[in-house]
Protein backbone atom coordinates (compact mmCIF):
# COMPACT_ATOMS: atom_id res chain seq x y z
CA UNK A 1 0.00 0.00 0.00
CA UNK A 2 2.88 2.36 0.92
CA UNK A 3 4.58 1.38 -2.33
CA UNK A 4 1.23 2.33 -4.07
CA UNK A 5 0.82 5.90 -2.16
CA UNK A 6 4.32 6.52 -2.72
CA UNK A 7 3.94 5.91 -6.72
CA UNK A 8 0.95 7.86 -6.69
CA UNK A 9 2.65 10.84 -5.13
CA UNK A 10 5.47 10.56 -7.67
CA UNK A 11 2.84 10.38 -10.49
CA UNK A 12 1.11 13.73 -9.56
CA UNK A 13 4.85 15.20 -9.11
CA UNK A 14 5.84 14.59 -12.29
CA UNK A 15 2.34 15.77 -13.86
CA UNK A 16 3.40 18.81 -12.05
CA UNK A 17 6.33 19.06 -13.64
CA UNK A 18 4.92 18.65 -17.20
CA UNK A 19 2.53 21.37 -16.59
CA UNK A 20 4.69 23.97 -15.78
CA UNK A 21 6.05 24.24 -19.32
CA UNK A 22 2.41 24.67 -20.96
CA UNK A 23 1.78 27.02 -18.12
CA UNK A 24 5.29 28.92 -18.92
CA UNK A 25 4.62 29.67 -22.13
CA UNK A 26 0.73 30.58 -21.50
CA UNK A 27 1.77 33.52 -19.12
CA UNK A 28 4.65 34.30 -21.63
CA UNK A 29 2.12 34.77 -24.30
CA UNK A 30 -0.36 36.59 -21.87
CA UNK A 31 2.54 39.32 -21.18
CA UNK A 32 3.94 39.50 -24.65
CA UNK A 33 0.25 40.35 -26.05
CA UNK A 34 -0.01 42.90 -23.40
CA UNK A 35 3.15 44.55 -24.00
CA UNK A 36 3.07 44.63 -27.70
CA UNK A 37 -0.73 46.27 -27.22
CA UNK A 38 0.97 48.55 -24.97
CA UNK A 39 3.55 49.61 -27.28
CA UNK A 40 1.29 50.04 -30.43
CA UNK A 41 -0.79 52.55 -28.45
CA UNK A 42 1.78 54.18 -27.08
CA UNK A 43 4.91 54.09 -29.62
CA UNK A 44 2.97 53.49 -33.01
CA UNK A 45 5.85 53.68 -34.86
CA UNK A 46 8.25 51.34 -32.95
CA UNK A 47 4.78 48.98 -32.87
CA UNK A 48 4.41 48.52 -36.51
CA UNK A 49 8.62 48.38 -37.31
CA UNK A 50 7.91 45.49 -35.37
CA UNK A 51 6.19 43.94 -38.00
CA UNK A 52 8.91 41.31 -39.24
CA UNK A 53 8.64 39.35 -36.26
CA UNK A 54 4.96 38.36 -36.70
CA UNK A 55 5.81 37.82 -39.73
CA UNK A 56 8.77 35.60 -39.42
CA UNK A 57 6.57 33.23 -36.83
CA UNK A 58 3.87 33.34 -39.46
CA UNK A 59 6.35 31.43 -42.10
CA UNK A 60 7.83 29.08 -39.45
CA UNK A 61 3.86 27.91 -39.13
CA UNK A 62 3.43 28.12 -43.04
CA UNK A 63 6.74 25.64 -43.20
CA UNK A 64 5.28 23.31 -41.25
CA UNK A 65 1.56 23.23 -42.81
CA UNK A 66 2.44 20.34 -46.03
CA UNK A 67 4.20 18.06 -43.57
CA UNK A 68 1.15 18.48 -41.12
CA UNK A 69 -1.55 18.41 -43.62
CA UNK A 70 -0.12 15.29 -45.25
CA UNK A 71 0.76 13.37 -42.20
CA UNK A 72 -2.42 13.48 -40.64
CA UNK A 73 -4.61 12.94 -43.46
CA UNK A 74 -2.94 9.93 -44.65
CA UNK A 75 -2.95 8.30 -40.50
CA UNK A 76 -6.56 10.11 -40.67
CA UNK A 77 -7.68 7.86 -43.70
CA UNK A 78 -6.12 4.39 -41.82
CA UNK A 79 -7.98 5.22 -38.72
CA UNK A 80 -10.54 5.26 -41.05
CA UNK A 81 -10.66 1.86 -41.98
CA UNK A 82 -9.86 0.78 -38.79
CA UNK A 83 -12.81 1.55 -37.10
CA UNK A 84 -14.85 0.88 -39.72
CA UNK A 85 -13.89 -3.17 -39.19
CA UNK A 86 -15.27 -3.22 -36.18
CA UNK A 87 -18.82 -3.39 -37.46
CA UNK A 88 -21.69 -0.98 -36.40
CA UNK A 89 -20.01 0.83 -33.60
CA UNK A 90 -17.38 2.39 -35.44
CA UNK A 91 -19.80 2.46 -38.52
CA UNK A 92 -21.70 4.48 -36.49
CA UNK A 93 -19.27 6.74 -34.45
CA UNK A 94 -17.79 7.92 -37.82
CA UNK A 95 -20.61 8.80 -38.99
CA UNK A 96 -21.98 10.86 -36.21
CA UNK A 97 -18.32 12.46 -36.18
CA UNK A 98 -18.74 13.74 -39.19
CA UNK A 99 -22.05 15.22 -38.76
CA UNK A 100 -21.98 16.78 -36.04
CA UNK A 101 -18.12 18.44 -36.89
CA UNK A 102 -19.93 19.88 -40.02
CA UNK A 103 -22.66 20.53 -38.01
CA UNK A 104 -20.18 22.67 -35.86
CA UNK A 105 -18.28 24.61 -38.94
CA UNK A 106 -21.68 25.13 -39.81
CA UNK A 107 -22.63 27.31 -36.38
CA UNK A 108 -19.07 28.89 -36.60
CA UNK A 109 -20.06 30.38 -40.09
CA UNK A 110 -23.33 31.19 -38.91
CA UNK A 111 -21.98 32.91 -36.30
CA UNK A 112 -19.17 35.05 -38.02
CA UNK A 113 -21.30 36.28 -40.47
CA UNK A 114 -23.83 37.02 -38.25
CA UNK A 115 -21.45 39.34 -35.80
CA UNK A 116 -18.77 39.96 -38.63
CA UNK A 117 -15.71 39.75 -36.50
CA UNK A 118 -12.56 42.00 -37.52
CA UNK A 119 -14.62 44.22 -39.59
CA UNK A 120 -13.03 47.76 -40.31
CA UNK A 121 -9.43 47.36 -39.49
CA UNK A 122 -8.49 47.09 -42.82
CA UNK A 123 -5.24 45.59 -42.32
CA UNK A 124 -2.42 44.91 -45.36
CA UNK A 125 -3.05 41.98 -47.10
CA UNK A 126 -0.20 39.63 -47.34
CA UNK A 127 1.81 39.38 -50.35
CA UNK A 128 4.83 36.78 -50.42
CA UNK A 129 6.50 38.80 -53.29
CA UNK A 130 6.30 42.30 -52.30
CA UNK A 131 9.94 42.98 -49.74
CA UNK A 132 8.87 45.22 -46.67
CA UNK A 133 11.00 48.00 -46.17
CA UNK A 134 13.33 46.00 -43.84
CA UNK A 135 17.14 46.38 -43.47
CA UNK A 136 19.19 43.34 -45.09
CA UNK A 137 19.51 41.22 -41.31
CA UNK A 138 15.75 41.69 -41.48
CA UNK A 139 15.71 39.99 -45.18
CA UNK A 140 18.84 37.74 -44.55
CA UNK A 141 16.86 36.22 -41.32
CA UNK A 142 13.41 35.81 -43.12
CA UNK A 143 15.04 34.51 -46.15
CA UNK A 144 16.23 31.78 -44.20
CA UNK A 145 12.74 30.17 -43.41
CA UNK A 146 11.42 28.29 -46.54
CA UNK A 147 9.09 29.25 -48.80
CA UNK A 148 5.49 28.21 -49.70
CA UNK A 149 4.29 24.74 -50.44
CA UNK A 150 1.11 23.90 -52.11
CA UNK A 151 -1.97 22.98 -49.63
CA UNK A 152 -3.87 21.90 -52.14
CA UNK A 153 -1.51 19.61 -54.16
CA UNK A 154 -0.24 18.08 -50.38
CA UNK A 155 -3.95 17.35 -49.74
CA UNK A 156 -4.29 15.10 -52.94
CA UNK A 157 -1.38 13.88 -52.82
CA UNK A 158 -2.12 12.54 -48.65
CA UNK A 159 -5.48 11.09 -49.81
CA UNK A 160 -4.13 8.91 -52.67
CA UNK A 161 -1.08 7.25 -50.41
CA UNK A 162 -3.95 6.98 -47.54
CA UNK A 163 -6.07 5.16 -49.81
CA UNK A 164 -3.18 3.45 -51.32
CA UNK A 165 -2.08 2.29 -48.27
CA UNK A 166 -5.31 0.44 -47.61
CA UNK A 167 -5.18 -1.37 -50.65
CA UNK A 168 -2.03 -2.68 -49.63
CA UNK A 169 -2.88 -3.95 -47.06
CA UNK A 170 0.04 -6.13 -44.59
CA UNK A 171 2.44 -4.66 -46.62
CA UNK A 172 1.42 -0.93 -46.22
CA UNK A 173 1.48 -1.10 -42.31
CA UNK A 174 5.83 -0.31 -42.60
CA UNK A 175 4.68 2.33 -44.43
CA UNK A 176 2.24 3.51 -42.46
CA UNK A 177 4.10 3.28 -39.10
CA UNK A 178 6.84 5.33 -40.67
CA UNK A 179 4.38 8.27 -41.31
CA UNK A 180 3.35 7.85 -37.62
CA UNK A 181 6.57 8.54 -36.16
CA UNK A 182 6.62 11.21 -39.04
CA UNK A 183 4.07 12.67 -37.99
CA UNK A 184 5.69 12.39 -34.70
CA UNK A 185 8.38 14.69 -35.68
CA UNK A 186 6.22 17.20 -37.47
CA UNK A 187 4.73 17.79 -34.06
CA UNK A 188 7.46 18.04 -32.34
CA UNK A 189 9.43 20.57 -34.76
CA UNK A 190 5.50 22.33 -34.38
CA UNK A 191 5.61 21.97 -30.59
CA UNK A 192 9.26 24.03 -30.89
CA UNK A 193 7.84 26.76 -32.88
CA UNK A 194 4.97 27.32 -30.75
CA UNK A 195 7.79 28.25 -27.73
CA UNK A 196 8.23 31.10 -29.97
CA UNK A 197 4.61 32.10 -30.12
CA UNK A 198 4.95 34.98 -27.39
CA UNK A 199 7.96 36.60 -29.79
CA UNK A 200 5.63 36.32 -32.62
CA UNK A 201 2.46 37.44 -30.84
CA UNK A 202 4.34 40.69 -29.35
CA UNK A 203 5.32 41.93 -33.07
CA UNK A 204 2.26 40.87 -34.75
CA UNK A 205 0.13 43.11 -31.97
CA UNK A 206 2.16 45.54 -31.47
CA UNK A 207 1.95 46.20 -35.49
CA UNK A 208 -1.35 45.99 -35.71
CA UNK A 209 -2.59 47.83 -33.00
CA UNK A 210 0.22 50.41 -33.76
CA UNK A 211 -1.44 51.08 -37.84
CA UNK A 212 -5.42 50.53 -36.20
CA UNK A 213 -5.16 51.66 -32.74
CA UNK A 214 -7.83 50.65 -29.95
CA UNK A 215 -10.13 49.44 -32.50
CA UNK A 216 -7.52 45.95 -32.98
CA UNK A 217 -8.18 45.30 -29.34
CA UNK A 218 -11.88 45.88 -29.10
CA UNK A 219 -11.87 43.51 -32.32
CA UNK A 220 -9.99 40.79 -30.70
CA UNK A 221 -12.19 40.78 -27.67
CA UNK A 222 -15.26 40.48 -29.72
CA UNK A 223 -14.28 37.47 -31.42
CA UNK A 224 -12.80 36.10 -28.11
CA UNK A 225 -16.11 36.83 -26.33
CA UNK A 226 -18.25 35.60 -29.58
CA UNK A 227 -16.08 32.22 -29.28
CA UNK A 228 -16.77 31.45 -25.74
CA UNK A 229 -20.49 32.15 -26.19
CA UNK A 230 -20.57 30.35 -28.73
CA UNK A 231 -18.88 26.73 -27.71
CA UNK A 232 -21.16 27.10 -24.05
CA UNK A 233 -24.03 27.46 -26.18
CA UNK A 234 -23.26 24.08 -28.40
CA UNK A 235 -22.20 22.39 -25.34
CA UNK A 236 -25.52 22.76 -23.58
CA UNK A 237 -28.39 23.21 -26.43
CA UNK A 238 -26.84 20.82 -29.45
CA UNK A 239 -24.92 18.23 -27.10
CA UNK A 240 -27.21 18.69 -24.05
CA UNK A 241 -30.13 18.71 -26.21
CA UNK A 242 -29.25 15.58 -27.75
CA UNK A 243 -28.17 13.59 -24.41
CA UNK A 244 -31.42 14.32 -23.36
CA UNK A 245 -32.97 13.16 -25.73
CA UNK A 246 -31.72 10.17 -26.60
CA UNK A 247 -30.49 8.91 -23.66
CA UNK A 248 -32.18 11.22 -20.62
CA UNK A 249 -29.09 12.09 -19.40
CA UNK A 250 -28.47 15.78 -17.80
CA UNK A 251 -25.37 17.41 -19.80
CA UNK A 252 -25.13 19.56 -16.09
CA UNK A 253 -24.83 15.97 -14.44
CA UNK A 254 -22.15 14.59 -17.00
CA UNK A 255 -19.92 17.88 -16.61
CA UNK A 256 -20.03 17.95 -13.27
CA UNK A 257 -18.79 14.22 -12.93
CA UNK A 258 -16.67 15.42 -15.31
CA UNK A 259 -14.67 18.10 -13.07
CA UNK A 260 -11.63 17.05 -12.36
CA UNK A 261 -10.79 16.14 -16.33
CA UNK A 262 -12.01 19.82 -17.12
CA UNK A 263 -9.49 21.25 -14.40
CA UNK A 264 -6.67 19.47 -15.77
CA UNK A 265 -8.17 20.49 -19.45
CA UNK A 266 -8.06 23.57 -18.23
CA UNK A 267 -4.92 23.91 -16.69
CA UNK A 268 -3.15 22.45 -19.83
CA UNK A 269 -5.11 23.68 -22.70
CA UNK A 270 -5.63 20.26 -23.92
CA UNK A 271 -7.92 17.47 -23.92
CA UNK A 272 -5.44 15.00 -24.83
CA UNK A 273 -4.09 14.72 -21.23
CA UNK A 274 -7.44 13.87 -20.02
CA UNK A 275 -7.42 10.39 -22.71
CA UNK A 276 -7.11 8.03 -20.51
CA UNK A 277 -9.33 8.88 -17.58
CA UNK A 278 -12.30 9.74 -20.04
CA UNK A 279 -11.79 6.20 -21.22
CA UNK A 280 -11.61 4.70 -17.18
CA UNK A 281 -14.75 6.94 -16.34
CA UNK A 282 -17.40 6.29 -19.26
CA UNK A 283 -16.41 2.79 -18.49
CA UNK A 284 -17.25 3.40 -14.50
CA UNK A 285 -20.56 5.11 -16.27
CA UNK A 286 -21.85 2.44 -17.44
CA UNK A 287 -20.90 2.31 -21.18
CA UNK A 288 -19.53 -1.10 -22.00
CA UNK A 289 -15.64 -1.46 -23.28
CA UNK A 290 -15.90 -2.29 -26.82
CA UNK A 291 -18.02 0.76 -27.35
CA UNK A 292 -15.70 3.09 -24.89
CA UNK A 293 -12.55 1.32 -26.35
CA UNK A 294 -13.57 2.26 -30.03
CA UNK A 295 -15.79 5.75 -29.66
CA UNK A 296 -13.16 7.61 -27.39
CA UNK A 297 -10.10 7.53 -29.36
CA UNK A 298 -11.56 7.84 -32.60
CA UNK A 299 -13.45 10.94 -31.58
CA UNK A 300 -10.25 12.29 -30.29
CA UNK A 301 -9.36 12.44 -33.98
CA UNK A 302 -12.26 13.26 -36.01
CA UNK A 303 -14.99 15.12 -33.52
CA UNK A 304 -13.36 18.22 -32.94
CA UNK A 305 -16.39 20.50 -32.34
CA UNK A 306 -14.27 23.25 -30.35
CA UNK A 307 -11.93 23.40 -33.12
CA UNK A 308 -14.46 23.40 -35.76
CA UNK A 309 -16.39 26.59 -34.18
CA UNK A 310 -13.23 28.13 -33.84
CA UNK A 311 -11.42 27.36 -37.43
CA UNK A 312 -14.53 29.08 -39.19
CA UNK A 313 -14.80 31.80 -36.76
CA UNK A 314 -11.05 32.61 -37.31
CA UNK A 315 -11.21 32.34 -40.79
CA UNK A 316 -13.92 35.09 -41.36
CA UNK A 317 -12.29 37.01 -38.37
CA UNK A 318 -8.79 37.07 -40.22
CA UNK A 319 -10.83 37.91 -43.76
CA UNK A 320 -12.33 40.67 -42.44
CA UNK A 321 -9.69 42.37 -41.32
CA UNK A 322 -7.53 42.20 -44.00
CA UNK A 323 -10.91 44.42 -45.28
CA UNK A 324 -11.68 41.10 -48.14
CA UNK A 325 -14.78 39.22 -46.57
CA UNK A 326 -15.18 35.99 -48.51
CA UNK A 327 -18.32 35.17 -50.50
CA UNK A 328 -20.65 32.45 -49.81
CA UNK A 329 -19.42 29.98 -52.15
CA UNK A 330 -15.99 30.62 -50.87
CA UNK A 331 -17.23 29.93 -47.10
CA UNK A 332 -18.77 27.15 -48.51
CA UNK A 333 -15.54 25.74 -50.25
CA UNK A 334 -13.26 26.59 -47.00
CA UNK A 335 -16.08 24.65 -44.79
CA UNK A 336 -15.50 21.67 -46.99
CA UNK A 337 -11.82 22.05 -46.67
CA UNK A 338 -11.67 22.34 -43.42
CA UNK A 339 -13.59 19.24 -42.57
CA UNK A 340 -10.78 17.05 -43.98
CA UNK A 341 -7.93 19.21 -43.10
CA UNK A 342 -8.94 19.21 -39.28
CA UNK A 343 -8.89 15.74 -39.01
CA UNK A 344 -6.26 13.84 -36.87
CA UNK A 345 -4.61 16.71 -35.15
CA UNK A 346 -6.50 17.12 -31.92
CA UNK A 347 -4.13 17.92 -29.11
CA UNK A 348 -1.28 18.92 -30.67
CA UNK A 349 0.01 22.52 -29.71
CA UNK A 350 -0.20 24.95 -32.74
CA UNK A 351 -1.50 22.29 -35.43
CA UNK A 352 -5.23 24.22 -34.68
CA UNK A 353 -3.10 27.43 -35.91
CA UNK A 354 -1.45 25.68 -38.76
CA UNK A 355 -4.72 24.19 -40.58
CA UNK A 356 -6.24 27.53 -40.24
CA UNK A 357 -3.15 28.93 -41.91
CA UNK A 358 -3.51 25.70 -44.55
CA UNK A 359 -6.94 26.90 -45.49
CA UNK A 360 -6.13 30.70 -45.91
CA UNK A 361 -3.23 29.57 -47.85
CA UNK A 362 -5.05 27.21 -50.20
CA UNK A 363 -8.28 29.73 -50.57
CA UNK A 364 -7.06 33.48 -50.66
CA UNK A 365 -3.29 33.56 -49.64
CA UNK A 366 -3.42 37.20 -49.29
CA UNK A 367 -5.20 36.34 -46.13
CA UNK A 368 -2.09 34.59 -44.25
CA UNK A 369 -1.09 38.35 -42.72
CA UNK A 370 -4.33 38.48 -40.14
CA UNK A 371 -3.21 34.90 -38.77
CA UNK A 372 -0.70 37.22 -36.86
CA UNK A 373 -3.14 38.78 -34.89
CA UNK A 374 -4.55 35.18 -34.32
CA UNK A 375 -1.50 34.35 -32.65
CA UNK A 376 -2.19 36.39 -30.06
CA UNK A 377 -4.95 35.52 -28.86
CA UNK A 378 -5.31 31.53 -30.00
CA UNK A 379 -3.39 30.17 -26.45
CA UNK A 380 -6.82 32.49 -24.71
CA UNK A 381 -9.74 30.63 -27.09
CA UNK A 382 -7.85 27.53 -26.70
CA UNK A 383 -9.18 26.50 -22.98
CA UNK A 384 -12.45 26.47 -24.92
CA UNK A 385 -11.49 24.46 -27.82
CA UNK A 386 -10.37 21.96 -25.99
CA UNK A 387 -13.40 21.71 -23.41
CA UNK A 388 -15.64 21.59 -26.09
CA UNK A 389 -13.88 19.20 -27.94
CA UNK A 390 -13.93 16.84 -24.98
CA UNK A 391 -17.54 17.20 -23.78
CA UNK A 392 -18.38 16.15 -27.71
CA UNK A 393 -16.12 13.19 -27.20
CA UNK A 394 -18.12 12.14 -23.73
CA UNK A 395 -21.17 12.92 -24.75
CA UNK A 396 -20.48 10.82 -27.97
CA UNK A 397 -19.64 8.10 -26.06
CA UNK A 398 -23.07 7.87 -24.46
CA UNK A 399 -25.01 8.51 -27.46
CA UNK A 400 -23.47 5.62 -29.48
CA UNK A 401 -23.46 3.70 -25.90
CA UNK A 402 -27.45 4.06 -25.72
CA UNK A 403 -28.07 3.55 -29.36
CA UNK A 404 -26.36 0.29 -29.79
CA UNK A 405 -27.70 -0.62 -26.45
CA UNK A 406 -24.41 -1.33 -25.07
CA UNK A 407 -25.27 1.26 -22.02
CA UNK A 408 -26.31 0.72 -18.39
CA UNK A 409 -28.79 2.87 -17.45
CA UNK A 410 -29.01 2.19 -13.87
CA UNK A 411 -25.57 2.43 -13.45
CA UNK A 412 -25.53 5.68 -14.92
CA UNK A 413 -27.71 6.84 -12.67
CA UNK A 414 -26.40 5.60 -9.78
CA UNK A 415 -22.91 7.33 -11.04
CA UNK A 416 -24.12 10.74 -11.98
CA UNK A 417 -26.00 10.98 -8.48
CA UNK A 418 -22.74 10.07 -6.19
CA UNK A 419 -24.04 6.71 -5.57
CA UNK A 420 -21.17 5.02 -6.87
CA UNK A 421 -18.29 7.80 -7.08
CA UNK A 422 -15.20 7.09 -9.24
CA UNK A 423 -12.23 5.49 -7.69
CA UNK A 424 -9.32 7.98 -7.72
CA UNK A 425 -6.78 6.14 -6.16
CA UNK A 426 -7.90 2.88 -8.52
CA UNK A 427 -7.20 5.02 -11.80
CA UNK A 428 -3.73 6.01 -10.11
CA UNK A 429 -2.93 2.43 -9.77
CA UNK A 430 -3.56 1.22 -13.63
CA UNK A 431 -1.72 4.06 -14.85
CA UNK A 432 1.31 2.86 -12.61
CA UNK A 433 0.92 -0.28 -12.66
CA UNK A 434 0.45 -2.94 -15.80
CA UNK A 435 -1.32 -1.21 -18.72
CA UNK A 436 -5.08 -2.13 -18.06
CA UNK A 437 -6.33 -3.34 -21.10
CA UNK A 438 -8.93 0.02 -21.64
CA UNK A 439 -5.96 2.09 -21.91
CA UNK A 440 -3.25 -0.20 -23.98
CA UNK A 441 -6.34 0.02 -26.45
CA UNK A 442 -6.56 4.23 -26.13
CA UNK A 443 -2.74 3.59 -26.56
CA UNK A 444 -2.53 1.76 -29.82
CA UNK A 445 -5.66 3.56 -31.37
CA UNK A 446 -4.21 6.95 -30.52
CA UNK A 447 -0.82 5.00 -32.30
CA UNK A 448 -2.90 4.39 -35.54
Amino acid sequence: MASQRGESLDTVKTRRKGLDKSHYLYIAVIVAVILGAAVGLLFPEVGKSLKPLGDGFIKLIKMMIAPVIFCTIVLGIGSIAKAATVGKVGGLALGYFIVMSTFALAIGLVVGNIIHPGEGLKLTPYDPNKKAATDSTVDFLLGIIPGDVPVLPTLLAAILVGFALQKMGAQGAPILKAVSYGQALVFRILIMIMWLAPVGAFGAIAAVVGATGFQAIISMFTLMIAFYITCALFIVVILGGLLQVVAGVNIFKLMKYLAREYLLIFSTSSSEAALPRLIAKMEHLGVSKPVVGVTVPTGYSFNLDGTAIYLTMASLFVANAMGTPLDLGAQISLLIFMIIASKGAAGVTGAGLATLAAGLQAHKPELLGGVGMIVGIDRFMSEARALTNFTGNAVATVLIGTWVKEIDGGQVGRVLSGEEPFDEATMMVHHHGEMAPKEEGAREAAKA
